[in-house]
């Protein structure tokens, strides 16, 4: 198996998990706790990743940590928490795929990475098909749970593109668990100071939240990462696109939901996105930036 491929299905492994999310947190998690819940979620993901890879950051890696942990998980996992709790899937789902147009962008400008004519046609055709699939519906839509899809949106687009310029200089399980742990340990004091006491949890909610921390987030963002790290920021956007369709195939069979002819129309557009923007054979990672000294990692006592 081609290298590009081979790391385009490890990458596919994250909005595939990332799509089930949306479901999980509308039916198991408690409303009205997004700090709380983007805490929880976060968390014990990075702390499960750090006891496999027994790593500490070092040197700038701290305040790197600080920031992609804000964007990547702390402030970007508040503001899907909200979106999910006061938007459609549909419309939520929606809003993010025009991630890949704003991904492609911002590599451009950190990273140097020009996006190829064809990777811009994927990103239009893909978020064409999701729209297509997605909208059309009569359910009302918050303006605040708009917002917030959008802020996601954009904030994450340029942690990814952060992560994927610094993260040459450690390994991705390391980066990712310090990422997490950050953005947890943020919004703790935020979350008791906005929120007050923590949640109480039932059953359904801790076995949601275990779903929603082990999978969708510590197995998803290191797949996600792992992409970043070997192929273009373009070719990782489009294969989040992934994200809708999974949510739409779930939707059928989980909830009974029929595809209509126009929804299948729109995932054959996301498919031919995904693919137009696959990586070329040969050339699976994106251009080198600038070289780098690499900074050495420090064990903790128990490695």
């Amino acid at each position: 198996m081609e290298a590009g491929v081979r790391w385009t299905l490890v990458t596919a492994v994250a909005p595939v998990s990332w799509g089930t999310n949306y479901l999980v947190t509308h039916a198991c998690l408690p409303a009205g706790d997004p700090l709380y819940g983007a805490a929880i979620r976060a968390l014990p993901a990075g702390l499960l990743l750090l006891v496999v890879r027994r790593r500490l950051p070092r040197g700038s890696w701290w305040w790197r940590s600080a920031v992609l942990g804000l964007l990547n998980t702390g402030v970007f996992f508040a503001l899907v928490y909200i979106a999910a709790q006061s938007l459609p899937t549909s419309l939520a789902s929606t809003i993010m795929a025009t991630s890949p147009m704003v991904m492609t962008a911002v590599a451009w400008g950190l990273v140097a990475e020009r996006p190829p004519a064809r990777h811009l046609a994927g990103a239009v055709v893909g978020a064409g098909g999701v729209a297509l699939m997605l909208l059309g519906g009569t359910a009302s839509a918050s303006p605040g749970g708009v917002l917030a899809s959008v802020g996601a949106m954009l904030l994450s687009s340029l942690g990814y593109v952060l992560a994927k310029r610094w993260g040459g200089e450690v390994d991705v399980l390391a980066s990712t668990a310090w990422q997490l742990i950050a953005g947890g340990v943020l919004l703790l004091p935020f979350a008791v100071l906005v929120e007050g006491a923590p949640p109480d949890l039932d059953g359904p909610a801790l076995l949601g939240f275990a779903y929603v921390s082990v999978v969708a987030t510590a197995l998803a963002f290191a797949a996600w990462f792992a992409g970043l790290r070997h192929l273009p920021a373009a070719t990782v956007g489009l294969v989040g696109l992934l994200n809708p369709v999974t949510g739409v195939l779930l939707g059928t069979l989980i909830a009974g939901e029929t595809l209509a002819v126009r929804q299948f129309c729109g995932l054959g557009l996301v498919l031919a996105g995904v693919l137009l923007g696959r990586p070329v054979s040969g050339k699976v990672s994106g251009a080198p930036g600038p070289p780098r000294t690499a900074e050495p990692v420090r064990r903790s006592p128990a490695a």
